[in-house]
């Protein structure tokens, strides 16, 4: 991995703007939880799920991962960075792993924070088991968001649709898409580290192997095919 490239990607995914735009995003679900108090009906459902998982989530990322590598695309500097004698993966995984880095400790405060107000025996575990399941999360939907990047200027739009109409309506109609929902990975692995405390999430959470496999295939997948679409790509 380029070490420069990824202090830039860095640099750029976690700029004053979006960190204050994202900031205001997770603050919302907390500021649900903190007005309902502890234990309080539908944090879990409602809130940890409806609000950060479903939303949050998905939008935090979207907003980074989709523009990964527009400013190279805008000022035509990524001809720049494919013609240098490195590998593809090596301009990839910095990007990749730079909007981890910004996304997920924002979603995690958030997931956890409700986790801990909402649960209030056990509050740790549950607290670990949804930072766990978000950081999951956070790895799949950057891998497919920043594949989406590259392959269309219109990624955000792709981006809605698919947390929309594939993990919302089709998901909640279809009980198999779960299998191949990211939020169905993220759920399975908060309900698969506490069972008890993520009870709520059992009639539509799946196996912990299944969630756990399924997100790294499609983290790993997309990352390929990223991989791939810039070694292919016409880059001006």
């Amino acid at each position: 991995m380029s070490l420069p490239l990824f202090t830039l990607s860095l640099r750029q995914a976690a700029s004053p703007r979006r960190l204050l735009l994202l900031a205001l995003l997770a603050g919302l679900p907390i500021l649900v939880a903190a007005v309902a108090g502890p234990g309080g009906d539908g944090l879990i459902n409602g809130t940890l799920d409806g609000l950060v998982i479903a939303a949050v989530l998905p939008i935090a990322v979207m907003a980074l991962a989709t523009a990964a590598f527009g400013n190279e695309v805008e000022d035509r500097t990524l001809s720049l960075l494919a013609m240098k004698p490195i590998a593809r993966v090596a301009i990839v995984l910095p990007k990749v792993i730079a909007t981890v880095l910004v996304a997920g400790p924002i979603v995690i405060i958030a997931a956890v924070v409700v986790s801990a107000i909402a649960v209030e025996e056990a509050p740790a575990q549950a607290a670990v088991a949804a930072a766990v399941g978000v950081l999951v999360g956070v790895a799949a939907y950057t891998a497919l968001f920043t594949w989406a990047g590259l392959v269309s200027n219109k990624a955000l739009g792709f981006a809605l649709v698919y947390v929309l109409l594939w993990e919302g309506l089709m998901a909640s109609l279809i009980s198999g898409i779960r299998y191949l929902s990211i939020r169905g990975y993220t759920l399975g692995v908060m309900h698969g580290l506490d069972e008890e405390a993520f009870a709520d999430f059992s009639s539509r959470a799946i196996d912990l192997t299944a969630a756990l496999i399924g997100a790294a295939v499609v983290t790993a997948l997309f990352i390929f095919l990223t991989v791939r679409r810039l070694g292919e790509m016409d880059i001006p």
